[in-house]
């Protein structure tokens, strides 16, 4: 005997099933249809105004900068201008300024409280003005090339062309700070140097003027040509008495006076020349206990100092010449390549994409909720 089991009763809905149904009715459909509600029929439309800038450096040089390729220390380069007007337009202190002189608050509070979720509140502070410029402001930044695109959102296309306006000269403001603190520290510095330089100079040509006035020799090396040439000549005036004495002898009678007074003369300068000698090979001054070989080191030294100091100079004072003429002109500016626009349709907000993300993100949950309560009443 085979025992055949009844067949299975038809598939009817049960009470969970019509729970399922209304949790996705009230998870899921509900919230979709307020979200569609919103979109469509109370959230204002918003324009966006697109600008583009970048920070632009004066190339090339003048006559002056090739003195000695100095121009490569008189200044910097902007490499990171426009990174810091990334962060700048996104800080508190743009957002104060503009506000200042267009009132955001109120600029961005007039659909309040028609449309809470974009609108501003009219009681914004400082901090929440900022979240929401953060909201409304979008800046994106090519570190390649230096670029920088700001997209604003507003009401109207007037205002969001106004606030982009403003961003564009807020930041030639903040450029045109960078380029005079810059000049005012490249002048500064030049003239350190200078003072510095010409502080050494003095220094070294004083040093330099103690050794000739404690020594009372104005140039060693000089000295001892100068001694040199006084041994030369002695040896040739020697030369020449001990001839004309041989002449005198070989003429004249023993007792002859001219005799007696050419050996005389012999004497002289044999003794004068010996004095020098000795003196040259003692190798010491009179007067000032040293010798020639360190007084000439000392010398060399101190003419080596000199010399450092004038070239230091020379640098030091083409330096700042070259600091004057690049602080006469701006050397960084602002080019925009893209000047605000005025947009004709609106592209916020974008309500098919925030649609299609709420009905994702709402089917996600419901559908989780779900898998857990089957889990727990498998469990259970």
């Amino acid at each position: 005997m085979i025992e055949i089991k009844p067949l299975a009763q038809p598939a009817s809905m049960k009470r969970r099933h019509w729970g399922i149904m209304f949790s996705f009715l009230v998870l899921v459909l509900a919230p979709l249809a307020a979200a569609a509600i919103y979109l469509w029929g109370v959230s204002s439309d918003q324009y966006v105004s697109r600008t583009g800038f970048t920070v632009r450096q004066e190339e090339g040089g003048s006559a002056t900068e090739l003195l000695g390729g100095l121009a490569q220390f008189a200044g910097g380069g902007g490499s990171s201008d426009s990174s810091i007007l990334y962060e700048f337009i996104q800080s508190q202190e743009i957002v104060e300024a503009i506000d200042d002189r267009l009132d955001l608050v109120a600029l961005y509070s007039e659909k309040w409280p028609e449309d809470p979720l974009f609108a501003l509140w009219p009681s914004a502070s400082i901090e929440d003005l900022l979240w929401y410029w953060r909201r409304l402001v979008r800046v994106s930044y090519d570190e390649g090339s230096g670029l920088v695109d700001v997209r604003v959102r507003g009401f109207s296309p007037e205002v969001a062309r106004r606030v982009a306006q403003e961003i564009v000269a807020e930041s030639q403001n903040m450029i045109n700070e960078i380029n005079a603190a810059a000049r005012d520290d490249l002048i500064r510095y030049a003239r350190a140097d200078l003072a510095e330089a010409v502080s050494r100079l003095k220094t070294a040509r004083q040093a330099l003027t103690e050794f000739r006035t404690r020594t009372q020799i104005v140039d060693p090396e000089a000295d001892i040509q100068g001694q040199m040439g006084v041994i030369n000549n002695l040896q040739q005036q020697l030369a020449e008495a001990l001839v004309e004495f041989d002449l005198l002898t070989g003429s004249s009678n023993p007792g002859d006076p001219r005799v007696t007074q050419a050996q005389r003369r012999i004497d002289v300068i044999r003794e004068r020349l010996a004095v020098e000698r000795q003196a040259f090979a003692r190798g010491e001054v009179a007067g000032i206990g040293a010798d020639y070989p360190t007084l000439i080191s000392e010398y060399e030294g101190l003419i080596v100092d000199r010399e450092y100091a004038e070239e230091a100079y020379r640098a030091a004072l083409a330096a700042l010449d070259i600091a004057r003429e690049k602080a006469s002109r701006q050397s960084r500016y602002l080019a925009t390549y893209i000047r605000p626009t005025l947009a004709q349709s609106s592209e916020y907000p974008q309500r098919l994409v925030m649609f299609g993300l709420a009905a994702l993100f709402l089917v996600m949950v419901w559908g989780i909720l779900v898998l857990v309560y089957y889990s727990i009443r498998d469990r259970g």
